[in-house]
């Protein structure tokens, strides 16, 4: 019988005053598609780290292919056939697909002289081929979609040798066509031999893709399933460690007046590129007005544009009746708008700060957390203490830095200080990005919370169920335009990713009446019969 293609036998990583990974087994079948499930800070991509070679283990023993072995690198790990895709690859957007894939690794000639091109070309076509990969050698990665990008992060891989891919949240940016593509890739690489390991939180892509699945809590393996023989409800119970509420229910509500109103925005990017172009809608009291669409169409400029983070070319933004379209951030935040960022680490922390200093950021200047021109730090403590407890934000010390959280816990702390702002307006970009189950079921409540005290809230999500499940009317932009919108309780899925895709409607409905079928008129929504499944992201 032939050795496992993965032993981790109890592995511990320390690192000060934390425990990561305490004494944690993993067997991984060759051939197979394991998949390594848990909350955030459970210790899942530090236990891949280990066998990727990018940390040394504290204790334990890394067994690839029946061999004992100790990495000092990556490339230790490469050299025995262990591969990573990270979750933002690792490509040069200006050179050829076939460039990034060998790059390094180049085929040479004239006595090593001189890269051939042709040779390499030849060798990406033949991999390709191989694995039944649909790329063109000689497309700029920069001009690929997200899901090719990651084909071409795989066959980077398999070029230098790889039998074990290790993929980290790999489905994060993908339309649901792309996940679809990317599991059909999964299934031609285990038959031809392939062992995936894949990071995820989500319960319902484990499921689907996996054969195995281990759940890791607080840095413990609590257990491995086979994906066929569990469900849903007890995978989240292993990772949260009590039963998770895992559907959305969106009670019916009441519409109240416009809190934002947007017309005719337009907005370029960093490099003087239209990123916005042309695009109108409001947002009402007690509404959830969703915004679906692959990462890079626009969102990040309009939700910056909406915050007061960046000048809009033309148009107008008006909140509560007032244009604001040239007023700062701070007055914004004063006025009753809250922002969860898109990126936590550039716009929503201070990564050097404790988290007593990150939970006032934007309030600084204002009672209760400011006295006389010096800030209050007894007051500020307390505010800090109270999202640290309330949003179960770990370590739980509010004098712990930024940096040194988990992107999960960072994400929660956030949250819980923009929610806790007491908003007219919530602008929330991806609110659950990163974050486990229990995180996802908390946030979830906390939204439609907002919406039933009144509050208007702008989500923005790449997440297809998470964005159906909670807006009220869902709109999908698509090149800086909005390519239909939608009513999320009479639109399917399959529906939803060709337009994420940019394929509109043919049936001659215009975003304006779509937009009037979807209840623009103030009046009272079903909720869609009150429950909706979280699916997948959950």
């Amino acid at each position: 019988m032939s050795p496992s293609a993965v032993e981790l036998r109890d592995i511990t990583k320390r690192f000060p005053g934390v425990v990561a990974n305490d004494e944690v087994d993993l067997t991984v079948e060759r051939g197979s598609v394991h998949a390594l499930l848990g909350e955030n800070g459970a210790g899942k991509t530090t236990l891949m780290n280990v066998l990727y070679g990018l940390y040394e283990p504290t204790s334990g023993t890394v067994v690839v292919d029946g061999q004992e072995r100790v990495f000092d690198s990556p490339r230790d790990a490469i050299d025995a056939g262990v591969g990573m895709i990270h979750q933002h690859f690792m490509l040069v957007d200006p050179m050829t697909v076939t460039e990034n894939i060998t790059l390094g690794n180049e085929p040479r000639k004239f006595g090593g002289l001189s890269v051939d091109r042709e040779r390499a070309r030849e060798e990406v076509v033949e991999l390709s081929e191989r694995y039944g990969f649909d790329v063109d050698p000689d497309a700029r990665v920069a001009d690929v979609s997200v899901g090719v990008q990651q084909r071409v992060e795989i066959l980077k891989a398999l070029y230098r040798g790889a039998d074990v891919l290790i993929l980290d949240e790999p489905t994060a940016v993908l339309t649901p066509q792309e996940v679809d593509d990317l599991f059909a890739v999964l299934d031609e690489l285990t038959e031809q031999g392939k062992t995936i390991i894949f990071i995820t939180h989500k319960l319902g892509e484990a499921m689907t893709a996996a054969d195995d699945i281990t759940v890791l809590r607080d840095g413990e393996n609590v257990g491995t399933v086979t994906a066929a023989d569990t469900t849903r409800e007890e995978l989240a119970e292993l990772m949260v460690g009590r039963e998770v509420l895992l559907d959305v229910e969106r009670p019916p509500t009441e519409f109240g007046e416009t809190v934002l109103d947007v017309s005719d925005l337009a907005v370029t990017d960093d490099r003087g590129v239209r990123a916005v172009d042309g695009l109108s809608f409001s947002v009402r009291e007690g509404e959830i007005f969703g915004i679906a669409g692959v990462d890079g169409n626009g969102q990040r400029e309009l939700v910056e544009a909406v915050t007061g983070l960046h000048t809009p070319e033309a148009g107008t933004i008006r909140f509560e009746g007032e244009d604001v379209s040239d007023r700062s951030r701070r007055e914004r935040i004063d006025a009753g708008l809250s922002y969860i960022p898109e990126d936590r680490q550039e716009q929503g922390l201070v990564m050097e700060y404790d988290l007593v200093e990150n939970a006032i950021l934007g309030s600084q200047h204002a009672p209760p957390y400011a006295r006389n021109g010096r800030i209050d730090w007894d007051e500020a403590g307390e505010h800090a203490e109270s999202v640290v407890s309330e949003y179960d934000v770990r370590p739980p010390d509010p004098r712990t830095e930024a940096e040194s959280l988990s992107g999960g816990n960072q994400q929660k702390f956030v949250v819980g200080r923009e929610l806790k702002r007491d908003p007219t307006l919530l602008v929330a970009a991806h609110p659950t990005r990163g974050v486990d189950v229990g995180s996802i079921e908390f946030i979830h409540e906390r939204l439609l919370s907002l919406r039933s005290q009144g509050v208007a809230v702008l989500l923005v999500s790449s997440k297809l169920e998470e964005v159906q499940a909670l807006s009220d009317r869902l709109a999908v932009i698509y090149e800086g335009e909005f390519v239909d919108t939608v009513d999320p309780d009479r639109t399917t899925e399959e529906e939803l990713g060709l337009l994420m895709a940019g394929e509109r409607p043919d049936d001659g409905t215009t975003p304006e009446t779509a937009a009037a079928d979807a209840g623009t008129d103030g009046g009272t929504r079903s909720g869609g019969g009150g429950t909706r499944s979280g699916g997948d992201e959950q």
